[in-house]
Order: structure tokens, then C-alpha cells, then sequence
């Protein structure tokens, strides 16, 4: 353990936090950057003397609660979360769940693609960055909550259209497929994540097909090239579907396009200009 290195690595990690970072009131009387260091004890659930023997290179060896406690409350990144591990003598093991934190450069790319709709899903299929033209040609996951932006759980549990699920895809059935046995994978990269297991026992005990497919045991998911949305406002939209792994937060980016100068094409026009703005469809 360096104490040395470790209580510098906090300090600095602290004072890049502002307090509406984290839902705290920023108040008139902070002398440093960042948050305090009963803030962050708060956080991390643990004792304010215990953090700031800690930052005083005093402290003994924190245990893995604590360190989860830390990663939690600094909002660490994976490498950051490595990297205190092995500050604190402590060898990190695999995260506990799924990453959410979307790469700055990603979220760049979405906005640069706009003839293309593209979203971001974690390992367990939830939507946690998207472009314009995908909120309008699926849904405006920003009017969603964390759990119903989950694409595994519409598949399954979630409403149709027109005799089909998830938005109206041709290949509903197939993807529902192809995601429970990505998700089974997801399930044994992160055995101990409260959320995952929730989930799984979410849609085994609400779905009779969920409970086949999960029990079938199969891993061998791929997702398909070609699918047509079932629109409401402007019809069936045939795009290509290119997933792109973003390896190190075990993530994956899903893009699609249509071929150029197909009717697709002008549909997906048409859709970046309505937006997500509700308009009645006759019939």
C-alpha cells in the first residue's frame, strides 16, 4: 500500500467534483475545489476521520467496501477504479456491474451521425446514450426511467404494436432471442451485481419464454444486419443494423442506416425533421 500516492490520488479526485456533481447544495463559504471531506465521507458511507486519515496518508488499509464506497462517491472511472486498487495494496477484481459512463468521444460521434440513428446499450441492453434521430425513430428515452430504457425487459415484458414487439421490428423474436443469451454472458461477467440478477429474476419469473430461452443456456447471441421499424407516423423504415463493440466499458454502439435512395432513406429524412413531437396519425 502507498499511502502517499493514495491520499494524493483522493485529494486530487475530490477536488474535481463539484457539489451539484453529486446533488449537494454548492453554499457560499467553500475556501478549496471540490467537495469536502465529510462530503465524501457521506458518500462512501464511511467515517469523516477515517477519509481524512486517509487523504493524511494515516489511515490503515482500506478494505473493498471501502474502496467500492470511494469509486461510488469520487465517481471514478474503470481505469481510476483499477488504479486505486492497487494504490491501496488491494488487487481489483471485476466490476461489480455493468458500465454506464459513456466515452466523451462516443457521445461526440452520436451527434455527428445524423442521417444515422444510433444508440449506446450497456451489457444488459439498457440505452444509455442516443441521437436525435434514434429517439424519433424508437422513443424519447429521455422521457423514460432508467428501467424502462432496458431493451431486454420491452422485449419481454413491454407493450406491442401491431402484433409486434419493440417498437414494431420485423425481427422481434429473433432479438429477443439473441439478447437473453447476450444477457445470460452479461450475467456470469458480473455474478455479483444486484441490478443483473434482479433483472434476470425480473423477466424468469414474468416471461414463460424468457425462462425457456435462460434455461436453453445458450451464449452464441448475434444480433441481425437488416431489420424494418413499423413506424406509426411514417410507415415501415428498412435500415441496416451495424453493432460496434466499445470494448473496454463492455458496451456496444448499434447503428442504423438506410440504403441510399431507398424510400427508408426519405422516411428517416422526414424523421429528424418531426422529432419526437406527438402528432395524430389517422386510421
Amino acid at each position: 500500500m502507498d499511502r502517499q500516492e493514495l491520499a494524493a490520488f483522493l485529494r486530487s479526485r475530490r477536488e474535481r467534483i463539484t457539489p451539484a456533481d453529486v446533488g449537494l447544495p454548492a453554499g457560499t463559504r467553500r475556501r478549496t475545489p471540490g467537495l469536502r471531506r465529510e462530503e465524501v465521507a457521506q458518500l462512501a458511507f464511511i467515517s469523516t476521520e477515517y477519509y481524512t486519515r486517509l487523504e493524511q496518508a494515516r489511515a490503515p488499509r482500506p478494505s473493498r467496501e471501502v474502496l467500492t464506497g470511494l469509486v461510488r462517491a469520487l465517481r471514478l472511472t474503470d481505469a481510476e477504479r483499477v488504479h486505486l486498487h492497487h494504490l491501496a495494496g488491494a488487487p481489483p477484481g471485476p466490476a461489480a456491474g455493468p458500465s454506464r459512463e459513456v466515452r466523451q468521444s462516443i457521445l461526440d460521434l452520436l451527434r455527428r451521425l445524423p442521417q444515422a440513428a444510433a444508440i449506446v446499450v450497456s451489457a444488459t441492453y439498457e440505452v444509455i446514450a442516443w441521437n436525435d434521430l434514434a429517439a424519433a425513430l424508437m422513443e424519447d428515452f429521455s422521457a423514460l426511467s432508467r428501467r424502462d430504457r432496458n431493451l431486454v425487459r420491452r422485449a419481454f415484458l413491454g407493450p406491442q404494436r401491431a402484433g409486434r414487439r419493440l417498437y414494431g421490428v420485423t425481427d422481434g423474436d429473433e432479438f429477443a432471442r439473441t439478447s437473453a443469451e447476450t444477457l445470460r454472458a452479461a450475467a456470469a461477467r458480473y455474478p455479483d451485481d444486484p441490478e443483473v440478477t434482479g433483472l434476470v429474476a425480473e423477466l424468469r419469473s414474468g416471461s414463460e419464454e424468457f425462462a425457456r430461452l435462460w434455461d436453453s443456456h445458450d451464449v452464441s447471441g448475434r444480433p441481425a444486419l437488416c431489420k424494418t421499424f413499423h413506424h406509426p407516423l411514417v410507415g415501415p423504415i428498412t435500415v441496416n443494423c451495424d453493432a460496434l463493440d466499445i470494448a473496454d466499458r463492455d458496451q456496444r454502439l448499434v447503428i442504423y442506416t438506410a440504403d441510399p435512395g431507398s424510400p427508408s432513406e426519405e422516411a428517416l429524412r422526414l424523421l429528424s425533421v418531426v422529432g419526437t413531437q406527438r402528432m395524430e396519425v389517422p386510421g
